[in-house]
């Protein structure tokens, strides 16, 4: 393949790409508008769905054909539960989200949306199928970090998403970005064939788009409160 797969599939899905990466409540972390409520409702949710992803990569665990496949796999899983979690919660409570309140939390249809997708795509389909459901979130917030930091429209001075912003720009998260693209690059060496590529195109599609609802759900939950 001329190009690796990860950047067919963007570009099979280029429109529904721009919406979820220049999503009106990215556009509002990157000028500093977008209402507190709105990325508090976030947040909390976001919480919930890293409990789903770190099953996701579980689950990629059982799928994985080799060690080196089941070890990469089980860092996934590691990250999630050993430091992202606890991450997560200490910046939920520079927000003013207590620890007990997101173990009450119920679960919004987006959220059951996306994240009960990805693991059907893992459990029906193989591990090449669950990598692509996951990597618009992925590789999706790491291209998001990185363009509002170098943009001269981001507001720095002032804007309390700066935080958000620097953390999926950063070397380290932008390194998980480019381990991701190249795991999937590896996966298709050995499972793609072209025949394979209009479903795998559908499920990156459908997992944008739900990508997409995600952000939207922050903003409806604000007009609604």
């Amino acid at each position: 393949m001329s190009r690796g797969l990860f950047d067919r599939l963007k570009t099979d899905n280029a429109a529904l790409w721009d919406a979820y990466t220049h999503h009106d409540f990215v556009t509002g972390m990157q000028t500093g508008a977008l209402p507190k409520t709105a990325f508090q409702y976030y947040l909390k949710q976001d919480y919930l769905f890293l409990i789903q992803f770190a099953r996701a990569y579980a689950l990629a665990i059982y799928k994985a054909d080799n060690l080196t496949e089941m070890r990469s796999a089980l860092a996934g899983v590691k990250a999630i539960l050993e430091m992202e979690m606890d991450l997560h919660v200490g910046y939920c409570a520079d927000w003013g989200i207590a620890a007990s309140e997101l173990e009450t939390l119920e679960e919004a249809p987006q959220n059951i949306a996306y994240t009960r997708f990805v693991l059907e795509r893992g459990m029906a389909g193989d591990l090449l199928d669950l990598m692509v459901a996951l990597s618009p979130c992925a590789i999706g917030y790491g291209e998001i970090g990185a363009r509002l930091a170098k943009s001269r429209k981001t507001k720095i001075e002032g804007n309390p998403y700066i935080t958000w912003i620097e953390m999926y720009a950063g070397a380290e998260y932008q390194q998980l970005v480019t381990d991701m693209t190249a795991e999937i690059d590896a996966l298709a060496t050995k499972r793609f064939t072209e025949a394979r590529f209009p479903d795998l195109s559908k499920t990156f599609a459908t997992a944008t788009r739900l990508e997409a609802d995600f952000w939207q759900m922050g903003l409806t939950a604000e007009h609604a409160s």
